[in-house]
């Protein structure tokens, strides 16, 4: 008996952002094309005018410092554009390499701004000792680096707030579609928000994984589709393989919301010789070099921070003393580097004796998992609020950095309700000092749950070097400011 013809299978696109086509033959080139040059196109600008204006302060101020007298300009800027055309070029191509001109969403931060700078400075500094410049002062390459990152820093906040601005007046959107369990999308959805690096994103649909998610993909509502957001929390591997490759055969990008475990491995060490392939989790403990580094600039930087401070902390502790009874700092318990105790310096902000009214309390805790928090705590004075609202009343956590038990920048320390309630592979977070700031702070800090935010410990944990920790820094002023998350 002669069977039946099967059914053909759909035929696949021709698109597939894993073919090694030109550029030029795929689709709307030119409209690509031109968005990135002219997204390039503006940083290099941004990049050059921070540097032509950083140098020339620099020579203003060296001017001024060895010769106190009226400044020639045109002297200066004649110096300045004998070095410039060869510092614009070393520039532009450090920054390059460094990815500080990569798509929006990839690029990054200030921490990376600064160490591109230095290594601009170092690379100028050899090329001049190399070709027997005559030298009158070697102060002037870090002064003239730090006000050239300075300025970048500022003019490429300045761009990226403008620029996204206009994307938005002119609703330029990405349209992504979430895949997974519905209660996996859900978080995901709450915990992504609207928005993302500036760029605005729309939620097309959210699917389960299989013939769904194949109908969607084909159905022509979804064909101007950016990307495909996968929540792939208890798919079975060869589920996420599928879906990755149904999505790259129509020219659809994929990412992946990763779970606890791949954060773990992504610095995992690779073990040959071994049957199946292994990878050996090493602790996240800072040691040798990299806590020499994070040390020497924990003590330094939280130094200047006590120093400059000194006034602004005499009227915060005068405000605090004429308002309400009590003393001015409160010596917080915490949970810090091994898990263990210390007393967390902060000005006090609530009345005498709340600690003991927190039990009274718990029924209006708005925070999840192993947290506490009130928007409108009744034990809070009129001056904490304001501290508070600005974070002003965890200045003197740098007290405890200069004395060892935290760092600038880690994992934020719990007190001991809220590490009690941890579970096991939350403590990992305590292996590194705790931080005045941290991921938790620019990330969204309480807006986020409690297991998100341990993930953002994890990463830190596993990915950890100094220019992160200045990016950070950076960013927790204006995440400060703007309140984010914050009760």
């Amino acid at each position: 008996m002669r069977q039946s013809p099967q059914p053909l299978a759909p035929p696949l696109p021709v698109e597939d952002i894993r073919s090694a086509r030109p550029y030029i033959l795929r689709p709307s080139p030119f409209k690509t094309f031109a968005r990135r040059a002219l997204s390039v196109a503006g940083l290099v600008v941004v990049d050059l005018a921070g540097l032509t204006i950083g140098l020339y302060a620099a020579l203003s101020l060296r001017s001024e410092v060895r010769d106190p007298k009226p400044i020639l300009w045109n002297l200066l800027w004649t110096q300045e554009t004998n070095w410039l055309p060869f510092l614009s070029l070393i520039l532009v191509l450090v920054f390059w390499r460094s990815r500080l001109y990569a798509p929006r969403e990839l690029r990054e931060g200030a921490g990376q701004i600064v160490a591109s700078v230095l290594l601009v400075a170092v690379l100028s500094l050899a090329f001049a000792i190399g070709t027997g410049q005559h030298f009158t002062t070697f102060g002037f390459y870090p002064v003239a680096a730090l006000f050239i990152a300075v300025l970048i820093s500022l003019f490429r906040w300045s761009y990226e707030t403008v620029t996204g601005a206009l994307m938005r007046s002119f609703g330029v959107r990405r349209r992504a579609l979430l895949v997974g369990e519905p209660e996996s999308v859900e978080h995901l959805r709450n915990s992504l928000g609207g928005s993302r690096s500036g760029i605005d994103y729309v939620f097309a649909g959210e699917v389960l994984p299989g013939p769904e998610l194949l109908s969607a993909l084909s159905a022509d509502g979804l064909s101007d589709l950016d990307e495909l957001i996968v929540a792939d929390a208890g798919l079975e591997e060869g589920e996420l393989l599928e879906i990755v490759d149904l999505a790259h055969r129509r020219g659809v990008k994929v990412r992946v919301a990763p779970r606890t475990t791949e954060l773990l491995i992504s610095r995992g060490e690779y073990v040959p010789g071994q049957a199946v392939p292994l990878f050996e989790l090493r602790p996240p403990i800072l040691a040798g070099t990299d806590w020499v580094v994070k040390r020497a600039f924990d003590v330094i930087v939280a130094a200047l921070i006590a120093v400059i401070g000194l006034p602004f902390w005499l009227l915060i502790a005068a405000a605090i003393k004429l308002t309400s009874r009590g003393p001015v700092l409160y010596a917080d318990p915490r949970v810090g580097l091994g898990e263990r105790t210390f007393r967390m310096l902060k000005f006090r902000t609530m009345v005498q004796g709340a600690a003991g009214a927190q039990a009274s309390l718990e029924s209006a805790n708005e925070a999840s998992g192993a947290l506490f928090k009130i928007r409108n705590d009744p034990r809070v004075t009129s001056v904490g609020r304001f501290l508070r609202r600005y974070s002003l009343d965890e200045f003197p956590n740098v007290l405890n950095v200069l004395r060892g038990e935290m760092s600038l920048v880690g994992p934020r320390p719990l007190p001991l309700r809220d590490h009690a309630m941890l579970d096991q592979w939350h403590r990992r977070r305590s292996d590194v000092l705790p931080g005045m700031t941290g991921l938790w702070q620019i990330a969204g800090r309480s807006d986020l749950s409690f297991d998100d935010l341990v993930r953002l410990d994890v990463y830190y944990l596993e990915n950890w070097s100094i220019w992160l920790d200045i990016s950070i820094m950076v960013k927790t002023l204006p995440a400060v400011i703007a309140r984010r998350g914050a009760y």
